[in-house]
Protein backbone atom coordinates (compact mmCIF):
# COMPACT_ATOMS: atom_id res chain seq x y z
CA UNK A 1 0.00 0.00 0.00
CA UNK A 2 1.07 3.33 -0.86
CA UNK A 3 2.04 6.56 1.82
CA UNK A 4 -0.75 7.88 -0.08
CA UNK A 5 -3.25 5.20 0.12
CA UNK A 6 -2.32 5.40 4.27
CA UNK A 7 -2.89 9.17 5.02
CA UNK A 8 -6.15 9.23 3.12
CA UNK A 9 -8.85 9.19 5.47
CA UNK A 10 -11.22 6.18 5.01
CA UNK A 11 -14.94 5.97 3.08
CA UNK A 12 -13.50 9.28 1.18
CA UNK A 13 -13.43 7.97 -2.69
CA UNK A 14 -10.34 8.97 -4.61
CA UNK A 15 -10.11 12.24 -6.52
CA UNK A 16 -11.11 12.03 -10.22
CA UNK A 17 -9.43 14.28 -12.50
CA UNK A 18 -12.22 16.29 -14.12
CA UNK A 19 -12.65 16.02 -17.76
CA UNK A 20 -11.35 19.44 -19.76
CA UNK A 21 -14.48 21.33 -20.92
CA UNK A 22 -14.69 21.67 -24.73
CA UNK A 23 -14.77 24.71 -25.87
CA UNK A 24 -18.03 25.67 -27.76
CA UNK A 25 -17.78 24.88 -31.63
CA UNK A 26 -20.08 26.58 -34.29
CA UNK A 27 -21.03 24.13 -37.19
CA UNK A 28 -22.82 25.10 -40.45
CA UNK A 29 -26.09 23.00 -41.36
CA UNK A 30 -23.87 20.00 -42.75
CA UNK A 31 -22.29 19.91 -39.11
CA UNK A 32 -18.85 21.48 -40.56
CA UNK A 33 -17.19 23.48 -38.32
CA UNK A 34 -17.08 27.26 -38.80
CA UNK A 35 -13.49 29.05 -38.17
CA UNK A 36 -13.80 32.93 -36.68
CA UNK A 37 -12.64 34.98 -39.87
CA UNK A 38 -15.03 32.92 -41.50
CA UNK A 39 -18.12 33.54 -39.40
CA UNK A 40 -17.33 37.09 -39.26
CA UNK A 41 -17.21 37.72 -42.93
CA UNK A 42 -20.80 35.85 -43.01
CA UNK A 43 -21.89 38.58 -40.92
CA UNK A 44 -20.45 41.24 -42.51
CA UNK A 45 -21.90 39.61 -45.85
CA UNK A 46 -25.36 39.39 -43.65
CA UNK A 47 -25.07 43.51 -42.72
CA UNK A 48 -24.24 44.70 -46.16
CA UNK A 49 -26.97 43.40 -47.74
CA UNK A 50 -29.10 44.70 -45.07
CA UNK A 51 -28.15 47.89 -45.40
CA UNK A 52 -28.82 47.65 -49.20
CA UNK A 53 -32.51 46.18 -49.08
CA UNK A 54 -33.86 48.27 -45.59
CA UNK A 55 -31.76 50.84 -45.65
CA UNK A 56 -33.76 52.75 -48.68
CA UNK A 57 -36.75 52.36 -46.49
CA UNK A 58 -35.51 53.76 -43.06
CA UNK A 59 -34.51 56.64 -45.07
CA UNK A 60 -37.92 57.02 -46.50
CA UNK A 61 -39.34 56.45 -43.39
CA UNK A 62 -36.49 59.15 -41.79
CA UNK A 63 -37.48 61.55 -44.05
CA UNK A 64 -41.27 61.00 -43.83
CA UNK A 65 -40.47 62.30 -39.84
CA UNK A 66 -38.75 65.42 -40.39
CA UNK A 67 -40.16 68.94 -40.45
CA UNK A 68 -40.12 71.53 -42.98
CA UNK A 69 -37.45 73.49 -41.28
CA UNK A 70 -35.21 70.48 -41.43
CA UNK A 71 -32.47 69.80 -44.29
CA UNK A 72 -32.91 66.48 -45.75
CA UNK A 73 -30.23 67.12 -48.48
CA UNK A 74 -27.69 68.08 -45.66
CA UNK A 75 -23.84 66.49 -45.96
CA UNK A 76 -23.09 64.21 -44.27
CA UNK A 77 -26.65 63.59 -44.19
CA UNK A 78 -28.66 63.01 -41.20
CA UNK A 79 -30.34 59.94 -40.64
CA UNK A 80 -32.56 60.85 -37.23
CA UNK A 81 -34.96 63.55 -37.55
CA UNK A 82 -34.28 66.31 -34.84
CA UNK A 83 -37.81 67.18 -34.40
CA UNK A 84 -40.07 64.43 -35.69
CA UNK A 85 -43.71 65.45 -36.94
CA UNK A 86 -46.65 63.58 -38.32
CA UNK A 87 -47.73 66.53 -40.63
CA UNK A 88 -46.58 65.54 -43.41
CA UNK A 89 -49.05 62.09 -43.30
CA UNK A 90 -51.43 65.00 -42.99
CA UNK A 91 -51.06 66.68 -45.56
CA UNK A 92 -50.71 63.23 -48.15
CA UNK A 93 -54.48 63.38 -46.95
CA UNK A 94 -54.92 66.73 -47.72
CA UNK A 95 -53.18 66.91 -51.16
CA UNK A 96 -54.67 63.37 -52.50
CA UNK A 97 -58.17 61.44 -51.51
CA UNK A 98 -55.19 58.75 -50.12
CA UNK A 99 -57.49 56.77 -48.46
CA UNK A 100 -59.81 56.39 -51.05
CA UNK A 101 -57.19 55.16 -53.63
CA UNK A 102 -56.07 52.72 -50.56
CA UNK A 103 -59.62 51.43 -50.18
CA UNK A 104 -59.96 50.29 -53.91
CA UNK A 105 -55.98 49.08 -54.15
CA UNK A 106 -57.76 47.20 -50.88
CA UNK A 107 -60.64 45.86 -52.88
CA UNK A 108 -58.44 44.78 -55.61
CA UNK A 109 -55.89 43.12 -53.80
CA UNK A 110 -58.40 40.93 -51.31
CA UNK A 111 -60.27 39.86 -54.47
CA UNK A 112 -56.87 39.14 -56.19
CA UNK A 113 -55.70 37.22 -52.68
CA UNK A 114 -58.98 35.08 -53.00
CA UNK A 115 -59.26 34.37 -56.36
CA UNK A 116 -55.15 33.07 -56.90
CA UNK A 117 -55.53 31.12 -53.78
CA UNK A 118 -58.67 29.60 -54.76
CA UNK A 119 -57.95 29.25 -58.44
CA UNK A 120 -54.34 28.33 -57.84
CA UNK A 121 -55.11 25.11 -55.29
CA UNK A 122 -57.62 23.70 -57.49
CA UNK A 123 -55.26 24.20 -60.50
CA UNK A 124 -52.45 22.75 -58.45
CA UNK A 125 -54.21 19.51 -57.34
CA UNK A 126 -55.46 19.03 -60.96
CA UNK A 127 -52.37 19.20 -62.35
CA UNK A 128 -50.96 16.83 -59.62
CA UNK A 129 -53.27 14.74 -58.40
CA UNK A 130 -55.58 13.60 -61.06
CA UNK A 131 -54.99 11.72 -64.33
CA UNK A 132 -56.33 12.42 -67.31
CA UNK A 133 -55.34 13.40 -71.12
CA UNK A 134 -53.01 16.26 -71.95
CA UNK A 135 -52.37 16.87 -68.14
CA UNK A 136 -48.36 16.81 -69.10
CA UNK A 137 -49.38 19.81 -72.01
CA UNK A 138 -51.81 21.76 -69.12
CA UNK A 139 -48.33 22.07 -67.36
CA UNK A 140 -45.96 22.88 -69.93
CA UNK A 141 -48.63 25.61 -70.74
CA UNK A 142 -48.43 27.17 -67.36
CA UNK A 143 -44.41 27.12 -67.33
CA UNK A 144 -44.70 28.76 -71.12
CA UNK A 145 -47.16 31.38 -69.39
CA UNK A 146 -44.18 32.67 -66.98
CA UNK A 147 -42.25 33.66 -70.30
CA UNK A 148 -44.61 35.24 -71.36
CA UNK A 149 -43.76 39.24 -70.30
CA UNK A 150 -46.47 41.60 -69.03
CA UNK A 151 -45.85 44.11 -71.58
CA UNK A 152 -45.78 41.59 -74.70
CA UNK A 153 -49.79 41.24 -73.84
CA UNK A 154 -51.02 43.88 -72.01
CA UNK A 155 -52.82 45.72 -75.62
CA UNK A 156 -54.48 42.02 -76.27
CA UNK A 157 -55.97 42.22 -72.19
CA UNK A 158 -57.13 46.06 -72.83
CA UNK A 159 -58.67 45.00 -75.62
CA UNK A 160 -60.32 42.33 -74.00
CA UNK A 161 -61.47 44.52 -71.40
CA UNK A 162 -62.62 46.86 -73.99
CA UNK A 163 -65.34 43.97 -75.59
CA UNK A 164 -66.40 42.95 -71.96
CA UNK A 165 -67.38 46.42 -71.16
CA UNK A 166 -65.08 46.46 -68.30
CA UNK A 167 -62.82 49.09 -68.98
CA UNK A 168 -62.81 51.81 -65.99
CA UNK A 169 -63.96 49.34 -63.07
CA UNK A 170 -62.08 47.66 -60.70
CA UNK A 171 -63.08 44.20 -62.10
CA UNK A 172 -61.13 45.04 -65.13
CA UNK A 173 -58.22 45.61 -63.04
CA UNK A 174 -58.75 42.39 -60.96
CA UNK A 175 -59.19 39.93 -63.62
CA UNK A 176 -56.31 39.37 -66.21
CA UNK A 177 -54.08 38.75 -62.98
CA UNK A 178 -57.35 36.40 -61.17
CA UNK A 179 -54.59 33.30 -61.46
CA UNK A 180 -51.00 33.51 -61.70
CA UNK A 181 -48.83 30.41 -63.40
CA UNK A 182 -46.38 31.06 -60.71
CA UNK A 183 -48.75 30.39 -58.05
CA UNK A 184 -50.37 27.03 -59.90
CA UNK A 185 -47.18 25.82 -60.29
CA UNK A 186 -46.26 26.02 -56.31
CA UNK A 187 -49.40 24.98 -55.28
CA UNK A 188 -49.13 22.04 -57.84
CA UNK A 189 -45.43 20.94 -56.43
CA UNK A 190 -46.74 21.35 -52.81
CA UNK A 191 -49.47 19.10 -53.70
CA UNK A 192 -47.03 16.54 -54.82
CA UNK A 193 -44.99 16.24 -51.52
CA UNK A 194 -47.81 15.51 -49.88
CA UNK A 195 -47.68 11.52 -49.48
CA UNK A 196 -50.11 9.98 -51.79
CA UNK A 197 -50.72 7.16 -49.60
CA UNK A 198 -52.50 9.39 -47.41
CA UNK A 199 -55.16 9.75 -50.06
CA UNK A 200 -55.19 6.68 -51.15
CA UNK A 201 -56.60 5.44 -47.40
CA UNK A 202 -59.26 8.27 -48.12
CA UNK A 203 -60.46 6.91 -51.10
CA UNK A 204 -60.81 3.16 -49.44
CA UNK A 205 -62.79 5.05 -46.84
CA UNK A 206 -64.98 6.51 -49.31
CA UNK A 207 -63.98 9.72 -50.00
CA UNK A 208 -64.65 11.47 -52.93
CA UNK A 209 -62.75 13.59 -54.98
CA UNK A 210 -63.69 16.92 -53.63
CA UNK A 211 -63.32 15.39 -49.67
CA UNK A 212 -59.68 14.28 -50.86
CA UNK A 213 -58.75 17.79 -51.11
CA UNK A 214 -60.62 19.49 -48.88
CA UNK A 215 -59.78 17.89 -46.00
CA UNK A 216 -56.63 15.56 -46.63
CA UNK A 217 -54.45 18.03 -49.32
CA UNK A 218 -55.49 21.03 -48.57
CA UNK A 219 -54.56 21.46 -44.79
CA UNK A 220 -51.27 19.85 -45.46
CA UNK A 221 -50.47 22.65 -47.65
CA UNK A 222 -51.17 25.94 -45.58
CA UNK A 223 -47.82 27.54 -46.17
CA UNK A 224 -48.06 27.24 -49.79
CA UNK A 225 -51.03 28.78 -49.65
CA UNK A 226 -49.61 31.78 -46.82
CA UNK A 227 -47.26 32.39 -50.18
CA UNK A 228 -50.00 32.29 -52.67
CA UNK A 229 -51.84 34.66 -50.77
CA UNK A 230 -49.09 37.09 -49.97
CA UNK A 231 -47.60 37.01 -53.79
CA UNK A 232 -51.13 37.67 -54.97
CA UNK A 233 -51.45 40.59 -52.08
CA UNK A 234 -48.28 42.45 -53.44
CA UNK A 235 -48.65 41.66 -56.99
CA UNK A 236 -51.99 43.86 -56.84
CA UNK A 237 -51.11 46.20 -54.38
CA UNK A 238 -47.58 47.57 -56.31
CA UNK A 239 -49.18 47.04 -59.60
CA UNK A 240 -48.87 50.50 -61.36
CA UNK A 241 -48.75 50.03 -65.24
CA UNK A 242 -52.06 47.53 -65.76
CA UNK A 243 -53.97 49.92 -63.41
CA UNK A 244 -53.17 53.24 -65.26
CA UNK A 245 -54.14 51.71 -68.52
CA UNK A 246 -57.57 50.22 -67.52
CA UNK A 247 -58.93 52.94 -65.00
CA UNK A 248 -59.55 56.70 -66.38
CA UNK A 249 -62.30 57.44 -63.97
CA UNK A 250 -59.93 59.75 -60.60
CA UNK A 251 -62.28 57.92 -57.88
CA UNK A 252 -61.53 54.45 -58.97
CA UNK A 253 -58.13 54.69 -58.65
CA UNK A 254 -55.86 52.51 -56.78
CA UNK A 255 -53.09 53.91 -54.46
CA UNK A 256 -50.16 53.65 -56.64
CA UNK A 257 -51.80 55.79 -58.82
CA UNK A 258 -52.83 58.10 -57.37
CA UNK A 259 -49.54 58.68 -55.31
CA UNK A 260 -48.20 59.45 -58.71
CA UNK A 261 -49.92 62.82 -58.26
CA UNK A 262 -47.76 64.09 -55.29
CA UNK A 263 -44.79 64.69 -57.71
CA UNK A 264 -45.37 68.13 -59.00
CA UNK A 265 -44.21 69.31 -62.48
CA UNK A 266 -42.03 71.91 -61.81
CA UNK A 267 -40.53 70.89 -58.18
CA UNK A 268 -41.58 68.06 -55.84
CA UNK A 269 -41.69 67.74 -51.82
CA UNK A 270 -39.66 64.79 -50.59
CA UNK A 271 -41.35 64.78 -47.35
CA UNK A 272 -44.56 64.54 -48.89
CA UNK A 273 -43.35 61.94 -51.79
CA UNK A 274 -41.65 59.99 -48.64
CA UNK A 275 -44.70 59.90 -46.26
CA UNK A 276 -46.80 58.91 -49.22
CA UNK A 277 -44.49 55.95 -49.62
CA UNK A 278 -44.63 54.57 -46.10
CA UNK A 279 -48.40 54.83 -46.48
CA UNK A 280 -48.28 52.55 -49.55
CA UNK A 281 -45.74 50.05 -47.70
CA UNK A 282 -47.16 49.59 -44.33
CA UNK A 283 -49.62 47.38 -45.19
CA UNK A 284 -47.19 45.12 -47.20
CA UNK A 285 -44.93 44.77 -43.98
CA UNK A 286 -48.11 43.93 -41.42
CA UNK A 287 -49.36 41.30 -43.89
CA UNK A 288 -45.86 39.87 -44.49
CA UNK A 289 -45.86 39.86 -40.37
CA UNK A 290 -48.66 38.14 -39.76
CA UNK A 291 -47.95 35.45 -42.56
CA UNK A 292 -43.85 35.09 -41.93
CA UNK A 293 -44.47 32.04 -40.02
CA UNK A 294 -46.52 29.94 -42.80
CA UNK A 295 -44.20 31.98 -45.58
CA UNK A 296 -40.95 30.07 -44.34
CA UNK A 297 -42.84 26.64 -44.23
CA UNK A 298 -44.17 27.15 -47.97
CA UNK A 299 -41.17 28.43 -49.98
CA UNK A 300 -40.24 24.65 -49.21
CA UNK A 301 -43.43 23.04 -49.63
CA UNK A 302 -43.92 24.38 -52.85
CA UNK A 303 -40.54 24.68 -54.43
CA UNK A 304 -40.26 24.30 -58.15
CA UNK A 305 -37.89 21.65 -58.87
CA UNK A 306 -36.39 20.45 -62.10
Amino acid sequence: MSIAEKTRPAGKPRATARPREREPRITDEHGRRVSGWELALRYLLLLGVLALTIGPFLWQLSTSLKGPTEDIFSSPPKFLPSDPTLHNYERVADTIPVWDYALNSLKVAAANVVTNCVGAALAGYALARLRYRGRRVATLVFILAMLVPVEGIIIAQFTTMRELGLNNTLIGVVLPGCISSLNVLLMRNAFLNVPYEIEEAAFVDGANVWQRFYRIALPAVKGTLAVVAIFAFMGAWDDFLWPLIVLSDPSKFTLTIGLNYLHGTFANDERLVAAGTIIAVAPLIVLFACLQRYFFRGVGEGAVKG
